[in-house]
C-alpha cells in the first residue's frame, strides 16, 4: 500500500475505500461511528423521533424484517 498523500480522485474507488477502512483499528471505526452519529443529530436532531420510515416510490427500498 503506497503510503503517499495522491491528490487524485481515481484513487477513491470504493474498492480503496474499503480498503483503508479495513485498515483502522476497532476504536479508531468506532471513533468514526461516533463521529458521523454526531454530525448526523448536529444536522437533523429530529432523526432519533423518526418512526416507521415510508419508502419513497422509486428512490428508496425500505426492508423490514417479517
Amino acid at each position: 500500500m503506497n503510503s503517499s498523500i495522491s491528490h487524485d480522485f481515481g484513487e477513491e474507488s470504493i474498492e480503496e475505500k474499503a480498503r483503508w477502512f479495513q485498515s483502522l483499528t476497532l476504536e479508531e471505526r468506532m471513533a468514526l461511528l461516533c463521529q458521523f452519529t454526531e454530525m448526523l443529530l448536529s444536522v437533523n436532531p429530529k432523526i432519533v423521533d423518526q418512526k416507521d420510515t415510508e419508502p419513497i416510490k422509486g428512490r428508496i427500498l425500505v426492508l423490514e424484517k417479517t
